[in-house]
């Protein structure tokens, strides 16, 4: 049963309700923020080459940032922020080939994703389907505005490309619909048990 506070009105919130109110984020979310960015990073580093050379491109920073904006719920804003620090880690030359472009398209995604984390997403009023849904969402707005930067740059703007834009465009879809599917099932088996880790 959960506990229950009582307002001056006389009427009765949940723990849980008032743990929504909270007005910014703890130590402890933001240690909790720093360890996934950084465990994002490592394993874009490690997992995600290996997985690259059978044609697969998970970004795995994309979806620990996601993870820690569900997890930790910010205000929209904070949830910027965080994606600003995402964005900034990817401009390491091992995480990013294309300089810059990262900082707008994280920044974007993890936006997105703070909104979302807002809205309700129960089925039955169960089942939570908020971390499938909005991850992908927000990879795809990360993954989208970033494809989008790249095709101007690389296609559009180079007349010596020999790449066509619906090529371009063709690959990079695949690419983050791809890479979005990925995420969003990753964080929604991830986001219970961090949960339950968390309340221990």
């Amino acid at each position: 049963m959960s506990e229950v506070t009582a307002t001056p009105a006389g009427q009765k919130r949940t723990v849980h309700a008032v743990a929504q109110e909270k007005n910014g984020l703890s130590t402890q979310d933001l240690i909790l923020i720093a360890v996934l960015l950084a465990a994002g990073a490592v394993l874009k580093l490690t997992v995600g080459s290996m997985l690259a050379s059978f044609g697969m491109k998970p970004n795995f920073i994309i979806a620990m940032y996601c993870l820690a904006i569900i997890l930790t719920r910010p205000k929209v804003g904070q949830a910027a922020i965080i994606g600003l620090i995402a964005g900034l880690i990817c401009q390491l030359p091992m995480l990013n080939a294309t300089p810059g472009l990262n900082i707008i398209s994280e920044v974007l995604g993890a936006l997105v994703c703070g909104l979302l984390v807002k809205v309700p997403m129960r089925i039955g009023g169960k089942a939570d389907i908020n971390p499938i849904v909005n991850t992908f969402i927000s990879t795809v707005v990360s993954g989208g505005t970033f494809a989008l930067m790249a095709i101007y740059i690389n296609v559009v703007s180079n007349a010596n490309s020999q790449t066509t834009f619906a090529a371009a465009v063709g690959a990079y879809a695949l690419i983050v619909l791809g890479t979005a599917t990925f995420n969003a099932i990753l964080n929604q088996v991830l986001v219970p048990i961090m949960r339950k880790v968390l309340k221990k």
